[in-house]
């Protein structure tokens, strides 16, 4: 009973803010159009990388959403150091993340990441650009991904923003949330108290050890909060937990090679450099020169013990939230019905998307090209339903601007 114990109560304590956190990013979503990003990233300099940092914060993608948005400001016109600012500071937060680390970790935590996000951004943005300073917007290549709702009034807006942060946004992360309270509950229950004791007198061993496990694997930047916390009540220090928290969600195995194809080699060992050593770099600093007990302190008051304890308002939210998992998992993974077969209907099967803002990306950006009627894309399969005569070439192009390929 203590696993379960244990997974109900981090949930518990998630639920507020992560539903909080949902509906900020439905409203962002909803009433700050794409054209919005794309003209306050395409200028040259410094100014523009910190405000691609400054925007990426907040912005609720994951690493996946991430890249093909930034391809997309780079073909606008975004410098590279920008577009590479964007790519760093945006999976490590969003205000999902930073709501739910504050209701897990505590507040230093909470200030923290956002903080690191924004100063690994600005390096790696500065880096880049000083190895390629041109800027040449190109409009004729627009491809949006940072979606602008269509609706114009106030009713439709708030639909859009309400759909957008109670489905298609734990349509998301729902999966990576679930996998990361069963780890972290796996952890709390099974892995003995002072298992990673051993690393205390190596703080940079421990560190090279976590981001050679979170490199290669993809964890969202909410489900990665569980996880660092049962680590740490089973030993491993604060700046160990936080190059999880930072090295687990900004880099990955596709997300290197992506932006290696698509910003070149160099931009991405940047992107990759300025992540590990950044994460290393405030995890030094957080174990050496920050007080411990603003890192330790809310887990020793919080999770004393394994009981269960869940307050009537964490109960109800904490259904609510499973109630959403739930639907949207079903929505994500239960194939679409799709039309009776047309005269001019093309089927392709659209490989590498992984959540709802790829799949709003494919069908928006191939609905946009001429000939094309409509789009109906499968998320689960991939399949994808062009309905109309368009080139194929052009649909080829669009798939590969986006960041994914068509099996």
């Amino acid at each position: 009973m203590e696993f379960i114990y244990s997974l109900i109560n981090m949930l518990a304590e998630m639920a507020p803010y992560l539903l909080l956190g949902f509906l900020v990013a439905g409203v962002l979503y909803a009433f700050v159009p794409g054209k919005f990003y794309r003209n306050h990233l395409s200028r040259p300099g410094a100014w523009a990388v910190i405000k691609a940092a400054l925007i990426g914060v907040p912005l609720p993608l994951c690493s996946c959403g991430v890249l093909p948005t930034a391809v997309s400001l780079r073909r606008n016109g975004a410098s590279r150091g920008a577009s590479a600012s964007f790519l760093i500071a945006t999976p490590q937060t969003g205000v999902d993340s930073i709501a739910a680390t504050y209701s897990l970790l505590g507040p230093a935590f909470a200030v923290i990441r956002p903080v690191a996000a924004l100063v690994t951004a600005f390096v790696g943005g500065m880096l880049v650009n000083r190895e390629d300073k041109s800027c040449n917007i190109d409009t004729d290549a627009e491809v949006d991904t940072i979606d602008a709702p269509a609706s114009h009034t106030l009713g439709g807006k708030i639909k859009d923003a309400l759909r957008y942060g109670f489905v298609e946004m734990v349509q998301n992360i729902g999966k990576w949330l679930i996998i990361g309270l069963v780890i972290a509950a796996a952890i709390t229950v099974f892995v003995p108290d002072g298992f990673f004791t051993f690393f205390a007198g190596y703080p940079l061993l421990s560190m090279i050890a976590v981001v050679i496990v979170a490199v290669p694997m993809y964890v969202c930047s909410t489900g990665s909060i569980p996880i660092a916390l049962s680590l740490m009540l089973k030993g491993l220090s604060p700046g160990a937990a936080f190059v999880l928290l930072m090295a687990g969600p900004a880099a990955n195995f596709a997300s290197i090679i992506i932006v290696g194809k698509s910003l070149g080699k160099r931009t991405a060992a940047i992107y990759l450099g300025t992540i590990v050593a950044g994460a290393i770099a405030i995890g030094l600093v957080i174990d050496y020169l920050l007080p411990r007990d603003w890192f330790t302190m809310p887990l020793v008051a919080t999770h004393a013990n394994c009981h269960l304890d869940v307050s009537i308002f964490s109960g109800i939210c904490s259904a609510l939230l499973v109630l959403l998992i739930i639907n949207a998992l079903i929505r994500k993974y239960t194939p679409e019905k799709t039309k009776n077969s047309m005269e001019h209907e093309k089927t392709i099967i659209v490989k590498g998307m992984t959540c709802a803002h790829c799949k709003a990306m494919v069908e928006k950006n191939l609905a946009k090209l001429p000939g094309v009627e409509s789009v109906t894309v499968d998320l689960a399969s991939g399949r994808t339903v062009i309905e109309g005569n368009p080139d194929e070439a052009a649909v080829k192009e669009v798939i590969d601007d986006l960041g994914f390929s068509i099996g």
